[in-house]
């Protein structure tokens, strides 16, 4: 029978209760940060007033069918107007269908030739292909993704509920079997390029936090070792770690979905070691000076959590408004992510990944620097 004396209890119940509130970044992480992260998740999943599709047309300036799309939004008695997508920066047709009680929804025409399209669609920008074939409307997407056949359904409802475009014109549906356009074919490489970051973030970052907070880092001030020789070491073996995970997750999706690399070897080769020296860098930034792992586990998690969610790990990060998709795509892990999906889906070569291979090659540097000057043993 355990002897409960209430007093003893509540001087114990203060005293941890003090401990905890002289360290007010763990409050910000377990209270503050989760309520950011649901306004983010919010924004990008949440019912939207205005529902945006966007949908590519395999047209020229006097095809038939573009010539139709237009004749459908005079017959809907919809405003059209030319605007500048924010996506493709062309200069595109859209028109609005409101509805107080489901929201309005607007559609985007982005005229456009088929290898484009394709390309638009390995992206997630776009999620359906219009084209004119035959006298007959072809639509194209995966039958396996939601919101593509939610598009099409949508619009194949307006045009046979409010009259069809043209009696001679019937319509048609493709199921797309493009390389590259399944979903799985989307997640590989940001699974790739993930791994990379929670690799290097938690096993290189957090492991320097709580070798510090054991004091075991300070016993290698009596060697005649240098600082940037640990970090460096430290850097090669996660490095090398992060190849094999990466090679065993692409072998297993090869052989069970038949994932393929339609890109350069050498372009991926040079983007996977630029991704490991830019998040090695954020990590050595990170756990520079820490030693309390609460602190640690805090900085992290702001590190990595909104990239997981915001980056287009395992949707696109287009469901987020347009205001924030210019600030997504300048985080390491969405070029990274970006960089190996172009080379894995898109064929990417050198060319293609120079301005992102070299943005993680500086960032990494950078952070690198600036951590090996702050970096202390205790």
């Amino acid at each position: 029978m355990v002897n409960w004396k209430r007093k003893e209890f509540l001087i114990l119940f203060m005293m941890q209760a003090k401990i905890l509130m002289r360290e007010p970044a763990v409050l910000f992480w377990g209270i503050v940060f989760p309520i950011l992260m649901a306004l983010g998740l919010g924004l990008a999943f949440t019912q939207k007033i205005n529902t945006v599709y966007r949908i590519a047309v395999i047209s020229d300036q006097n095809n038939l069918g573009y010539d139709n799309l237009n004749k459908f939004e005079t017959f809907l008695k919809k405003d059209t107007k030319q605007i500048k997508d924010s996506i493709t920066n062309k200069v595109e047709y859209k028109f609005t269908l409101n509805n107080k009680k489901l929201g309005n929804s607007t559609y985007i025409f982005l005229r456009t030739d088929r290898s484009d399209a394709s390309v638009l669609l390995k992206r997630g920008e776009i999620n359906l292909i219009i084209e004119e074939k035959n006298d007959s409307i072809e639509y194209n997407f995966d039958p396996v993704n939601a919101d593509a056949q939610l598009t099409y359904l949508n619009i194949s409802r307006i045009i046979n509920n409010r009259g069809s475009l043209d009696k001679n014109i019937n319509e048609n549906v493709e199921p797309l079997m493009l390389k590259g356009t399944r979903y799985i074919d989307f997640l590989i490489p940001g699974l790739i390029a993930m791994g990379i970051m929670m690799s290097s973030v938690w096993g290189l970052g957090y492991g320097i936090i709580e070798t510090r907070s054991k004091k075991l880092l300070r016993r290698m001030i009596a060697t005649p070792m240098k600082k940037s020789y640990f970090l460096i070491s430290l850097i090669s073996v996660r490095a090398i770690m992060n190849f094999l995970e990466a090679v065993l997750l692409f072998t297993f999706s090869y052989l069970v979905f038949g994932t393929t690399i339609q890109g350069n070897i050498l372009a991926l080769i040079l983007i996977f070691i630029a991704g490991n020296i830019g998040f090695a860098g954020i990590s050595i930034l990170t756990a520079c000076r820490t030693a309390n792992p609460e602190v640690g586990n805090g900085l992290i998690n702001a590190i990595i959590t909104p990239m997981i969610v915001l980056s287009g790990i395992f949707f696109s990060y287009h469901n987020f408004p347009d205001w924030a998709i210019g600030f997504i795509k300048i985080l390491p892990l969405t070029i990274l992510a970006d960089g190996i999906r172009s080379i894995f889906i898109e064929g990417a070569g050198l060319k293609e990944i120079v301005i992102p291979f070299f943005t993680l090659l500086i960032t990494g540097f950078v952070c690198f620097f600036i951590g090996l000057k702050l970096f202390k043993w205790y």
